[in-house]
């Protein structure tokens, strides 16, 4: 590669390293005028351009040059300072965005799990306050029924039939009701009900069994466990609730650099939220 293909920059003492190509994605920003050296406040000492910005927040301005997609931690608060940054480097469709903070931030996600134990039967029933994680742990678990008469049910090898899967009862967009046990269905034949959640392939019917693998697929999925509370004692229904900060949907922008174009930039969703 020629010199003029890679960038050295020293970004407030912090040096970067990039392709020419990625600083003119939008050509009127003054990056794209410090390329063409067309921008004398950009000093090119001993081959390095040097830029008295802050090194830090430029990481997010060249992630964003890169991947044309705006990816911040969940932690992240400098919301303002980086919308400086992204006007003094001319990329105003970012700092427009950045300006609107509420379609950036995480936000609080509530999920609660209640459990009801009974003689040959357990009762779940999932809550959650975003309909886009109720549709995806719905996607992972299934609950699979069959019938076995009470000889073969009693009996040390009981003979093997097909289960059946059922669809979830969803009274809503933001929950989701199963059960699992068994029950006593005519003459002497039991229907059992087995519950599945990938990426386990275990078939469990014993509630409690079920309940922990459910408590470590939604602790693998960043929740955390903040409470529980008995809801109904004479029913023995305990409530477990769960919360996680989940990261705001990825906004990607489209880029316009036909001839004669001004790098006009759209913004678009790559993910939908469906839940509020």
């Amino acid at each position: 590669m020629s010199s003029r293909e890679v960038i050295v920059l020293s970004v407030g003492g912090v040096r970067f390293v990039t392709r020419a190509s990625t600083l003119q994605q939008f050509p009127e920003s003054r990056l794209a005028r410090m390329v063409n050296d067309d921008d004398r406040e950009f000093k090119l000492v001993n081959g390095e351009f040097f830029v008295d910005r802050d090194g830090a927040l430029f990481t997010y301005i060249l992630d964003f040059l890169r991947t044309l997609q705006v990816s911040l931690p969940t932690d992240f608060s400098d919301y303002q300072r980086l919308q400086r940054e992204a006007e003094f480097y001319g990329l105003y469709p970012l700092a427009n965005l950045l300006s609107q903070e509420h379609l950036l931030k995480p936000r609080l996600e509530i999920l609660e799990v209640r459990f009801s134990l009974q003689e040959t039967q357990t009762f779940f029933r999932i809550f959650g306050s975003c309909s886009t994680t109720i549709e995806a742990l719905a996607e992972q678990i299934t609950v699979f029924t069959g019938q076995q008469s009470g000889q073969g049910w009693n009996s040390p090898f009981p003979s093997q039939k097909p289960l059946v899967p059922l669809p979830l009862e969803r009274p809503s967009h933001h929950d989701m009701v199963f059960l699992c046990g068994t029950e006593y269905s005519a003459g002497d034949r039991f229907v059992a009900r087995y519950v599945s959640i990938k990426p386990d392939n275990r078939k469990l019917i014993n509630g409690t069994n079920v309940l922990g693998l459910l408590f470590d697929t939604l602790l693998k999925d960043g929740f955390r466990l903040i409470s529980t509370r008995t809801v109904a004692s004479e029913e023995k229904v305990e409530c477990y609730t769960f919360e996680r900060m989940k990261r705001a949907a990825g906004l990607a922008f489209m880029v316009n650099q036909t001839p004669g174009s001004s790098g006009v930039a759209q913004a678009r969703r790559s993910q939908v939220q469906k839940g509020k």
